[in-house]
């Protein structure tokens, strides 16, 4: 396969009648959904499209939302996707550097939308998922103005896929550019770590505007099958499609992992076809992890990658939460058959096993650059070789373990100090159910070490205890100086913990 439209047409030509996309009571054959998205790229043609124009889609998980991506990859659109949950400032700003032909939206954001079309000259039509207001067309109908045959365009392995935005937690946020042959290569990964089968059905609940829900949706277009689309996470609503449509894999952040295992149903439910759960963006505690295991058996696989860039795996029978091999639940394993990875100092030399430095990473699941931003694209990389920011070091088999991010890395009196090593230290404490450790401010050692933490229902603890309890698992001077108590912690759209929103939040508390 080429492009990521021949990941269409090879489903509908070879399983035409077979389930591909199901939401709620909808669910469209392959040969339905290759209609279906024919039509709309030839609607997109006629208002307006060509070859490498952007069509930005501002919506929740839908089949509709699936059926934009495959027209674009059907065409050589370029599909830019919009955090739904962004403010109205910063939806204009994604919207007017991706300067779209086309916005899909949906009809609970046309407040939102209409406030904004005075500011975005590039948008000439307005399509609206459910009731639309009058300046726009009802997607339906948009839809059903396409020719079947579809636009008189084709895309190249070569073309640009997909505008993701990254996070902006330290400025602007990025628009990451993917192309065809960079997605192929992470669906093929990913299909290949996840042991996704034919005929198999994935759950998606991660949001598709992410890279995260792209990266299973395409393994499981790889090896055909269906995917089950839910418009966000609902821990029951997730217990009950695994029940009742059988599903086999599922993609998950380790807080919803947490939220199924802690579902007074999780015990009782039939969750027998499960065959594998990708988990990603944050290490699962081992307490959760041990409950998981000891119900749905070895079927874990810890992933890492980024918006940027797609890159290793620790595969299933790697999970053991008892013994020696339990140390490996910290590791994020060997980099992807497609994938390169380096472990480098300061300087740019590779580190030895045991040394800590910056992961770069190479192959052919890596972006393009960054859109409208040569100057971030340039910092980006070295000699090929994208610079990834996250910080790790190898083992004496060549698996990785990551300790932190670079900007995230603390540090105090002169000495580094790295986040998840405090965090898994911290988490052992049994009336602990999240922890996050960040830097503040220290007039005498420069940083100091906070410990962020959420209790679990009914247990109580204190910061002198949690301190304690650190002692010999950690080195004295990593652990916390302070502990913040929380009900929740702010999240980023990949699911990770937002350490800038709670330095805010502890800068805020303690002056």
């Amino acid at each position: 396969m080429k492009t990521l439209g021949d990941l269409i047409t090879r489903a509908a030509r070879f399983s035409p009648d077979d389930t591909a996309l199901v939401c709620g009571d909808v669910r469209f054959t392959h040969r339905q959904h290759l209609d279906r998205a024919r039509r709309l790229a030839s609607a997109l043609h006629r208002a307006g499209c060509g070859h490498q124009d952007r069509v930005a889609v501002l919506a929740m998980n839908g089949t509709e939302y699936a059926e934009a991506f495959s027209a674009a990859w059907l065409t050589g659109y370029i599909l830019a996707t919009v955090n739904f949950r962004l403010a109205a400032p910063e939806v204009a700003w994604v919207l007017g550097d991706t300067a779209p032909r086309v916005l899909i939206f949906e009809d609970q954001y046309a407040a939102l939308v209409d406030g904004l079309r005075a500011e975005l000259p590039s948008i000439q039509t307005w399509v609206c998922i459910g009731q639309a207001p009058d300046w726009a067309t009802e997607y339906e109908a948009f839809l059903d103005g396409g020719d079947p045959a579809g636009a008189p365009l084709t895309a190249r392995p070569e073309d640009i896929a997909h505008i993701i935005y990254t996070s902006g937690t330290t400025g602007r946020p990025k628009g990451v550019m993917r192309s065809h042959r960079n997605e192929l290569a992470m669906g093929e990964c990913v299909a290949f770590i996840m042991d996704v089968r034919p005929r198999g059905r994935m759950l998606e609940v991660m949001p598709m505007f992410h890279a995260g829900a792209q990266s299973s949706m395409l393994a499981q277009m790889w090896r055909g099958g269906e995917i089950h689309i839910h418009r966000g996470f609902d821990p029951g609503a997730v217990l009950a499609a695994v029940r009742d449509e059988r599903i086999t894999h599922l993609h998950l952040v380790p807080l919803m992992v947490q939220a199924l295992v802690d579902h007074p149903d999780f015990e009782t439910c039939d969750l027998s076809s499960v065959e594998t759960i990708l988990y990603a963006a944050a290490p699962m505690p081992v307490p959760v992890l041990r409950r998981a295991l000891e119900r749905l058996g070895p079927v874990f696989v810890n992933a890492w990658g980024q918006t940027e860039g797609t890159g290793s795996a620790l595969p299933k029978h790697l999970h053991a939460v008892e013994g020696p091999m339990t140390e490996l639940l910290g590791s994020i394993g060997h980099p992807y058959p497609l994938a390169e990875i380096r472990i480098v100092d300061d300087q740019g030399q590779d580190c030895a096993p045991g040394q800590v430095g910056e992961l770069w990473i190479r192959g052919d699941a890596v972006m393009v650059g960054y859109w409208n931003n040569t100057a971030a694209t340039i910092e980006a990389f070295h000699d090929g070789w994208l610079k990834t920011g996250d910080m790790g070091r190898f083992d004496d088999c060549e698996r990785i373990f990551l300790v932190d991010r670079k900007k995230d890395m603390i540090i105090s009196g002169g000495e580094n100090i790295y986040s998840q090593e405090v965090e898994r230290a911290i988490a052992e404490h049994p009336a602990v159910s999240q922890v996050a450790v960040i830097g503040a401010p220290d007039p005498k050692w420069g940083e100091k070490v906070v410990a962020c933490v959420i209790l679990n229902p009914g247990a109580e603890a204190d910061a002198e205890s949690l301190i304690a309890h650190t002692a010999g698992r950690i080195a004295s001077y990593k652990k916390p100086k302070q502990v913040l108590f929380l009900e929740a912690f702010p999240a980023l759209p990949s699911g990770k913990v937002n350490k800038v929103a709670l330095r805010a939040l502890h800068a805020a508390s303690h002056g």
